[in-house]
């Protein structure tokens, strides 16, 4: 799928739960950070997630459903990474080329399992507790 089709399919809530992977969130991601301000880009990533979750009747609990701190995390690596290796002609080359990103995972590195024990960490963003998330040099 290329990027518009795959920005088409995220804004119309045309992915379906299984189509909807770790590769494919990191993928719109990509697309809005570099067309956007990090904010615009967070705003539009938070509200895509939520209607196609709703679209899909993802349900909403504890322990499934929209998470802005996970949100608002892979956001911040994203676009630390895009600062500090660069664009790439497609989503899909970019992820290719920063494989760390396709590890979803990855955010163990900064938050303990305690963190994501909290609710609240669903509705609000909360720093990491291991490590600091990194920062793109200025």
């Amino acid at each position: 799928m290329d990027d518009a089709d795959l920005l088409r399919r995220f804004e119309s809530q045309a992915l379906s739960r299984a189509e909807w992977t770790h590769r494919l969130h990191v993928r719109v991601a990509y697309l809005y950070l570099t067309q956007h301000t990090f904010a615009e880009a967070l705003e539009q990533i938070r509200e895509g997630i939520q209607r196609l979750n709703a679209a899909n009747e993802v349900p909403e609990n504890p322990n499934a459903g929209y998470n802005e701190t996970m949100t608002v995390a892979w956001a911040r690596l994203v676009h630390t990474t895009i600062c500090e290796q660069g664009t790439a002609a497609s989503s899909s080359e970019f992820v290719d080329r920063q494989p760390h990103l396709l590890a979803s995972t990855l955010l163990r590195l900064f938050y303990s399992k305690a963190i994501w024990q909290q609710h609240d960490c669903k509705t609000r963003f909360v720093e990491p507790d291991l490590a600091p998330l990194p920062q793109p040099r200025v």
